[in-house]
């Protein structure tokens, strides 16, 4: 509950501060005698900004189990030793973070794991069997202690929080700047009905240019909360010298990405530039670990 209320009152925020916006600068007027309905551009833009974000998280732990197809361990029944030990240790971890059980799941990949979920007490974590195969079970142990913090800090509705917020900003101002692009092409004649080629190419322009600024901000706040997973596995385990382990491993492993819907999900992200990286590099979470001693 206390997270829809979150969630509620960003939506408000943001849609109060855009309005403020537009009041100060007098687009509102400029934007209203032109003919545009600046109150169901709003309207619009929470629903396909926030709406579109809130529909991906909470379908995330279906779309993440299909995705790399995962299967779910029985608690009742787990099958084998392994199974039994992944129950047991996530089961601990999430007592020390406070939380309530997750879903445990292994599937079959490259080395990596990812934790979702729309709420705390009902999230995923996923580990790959290359990940069970590659690494000993103290460091698969930290890595669970990494997406268990992940759970516990809420970075699942954090994350879609300023991805909503976001997606609401670029939605509203490419549309904004597009009337206002098409209004001056059409100069002093009269409006025409519907919008004009003006518009439409200013919106796809500014679409994709806003977009990529607001994927660097939400790359930025992953890189983030990979540092804070990283401390919180070590602060359930005690010590930081695990966790750096299970780096240095993985760092040594020929890992693959998740499906591009679940990049941020996971362990290890992939190679790409430092801008749009969901994921700082394996030296530098070292590092911040050292950093801890």
């Amino acid at each position: 509950m206390k997270r829809v209320f979150l969630f509620i009152a960003t939506n408000m925020a943001v849609m109060i501060v855009l309005s403020v916006i537009c009041g100060i600068f007098g687009i509102n007027q400029y934007l209203t005698a032109n003919g545009l309905n600046l109150g169901m551009l709003l309207a619009m833009s929470a629903v396909f900004g926030f709406g579109g974000s809130l529909i991906s998280l909470m379908l995330s732990k279906f779309i993440a189990k299909h995705s790399v197809s995962a299967k779910v361990i029985n608690p009742q029944a787990p099958n084998g030793e392994t199974e039994a030990w992944l129950l047991r240790t996530v089961e601990r971890l999430s007592n020390q973070a406070g939380i309530a059980m997750p879903e445990v799941a292994i599937y079959e990949g490259a080395p990596n794991a990812f934790a979702t979920g729309a709420r705390r007490n009902a999230a995923l974590v996923a580990v790959s069997t290359g990940l069970l195969r590659g690494m000993t079970r103290e460091e698969v142990e930290a890595v669970l202690g990494h997406e268990v913090a992940h759970v516990a800090n809420g970075d699942m509705v954090t994350l879609t929080l300023i991805q909503g917020v976001l997606n609401t900003f670029v939605f509203f101002l490419s549309r904004v700047i597009g009337y206002v692009v098409d209004t001056a092409m059409s100069g002093n004649n009269e409006r025409r009905r519907g919008n004009g080629i003006g518009y439409m190419i200013t919106v796809i322009v500014c679409q994709i240019v806003l977009g990529i600024l607001a994927s660097m901000i939400v790359a930025w706040f992953s890189r983030r909360r990979e540092y804070r997973a990283d401390a919180g596995s070590s602060d359930y385990l005690g010590s930081h010298r695990k966790m750096a382990a299970a780096l240095r491993r993985l760092g040594g492993m020929s890992s693959q990405p998740l499906p591009d819907s679940m990049k941020a999900m996971g362990i290890s992200g992939g190679k790409l530039s430092s801008l749009f990286a969901t994921h700082p590099s394996i030296e530098k979470r070292i590092a911040a670990l050292e950093g801890r001693r």
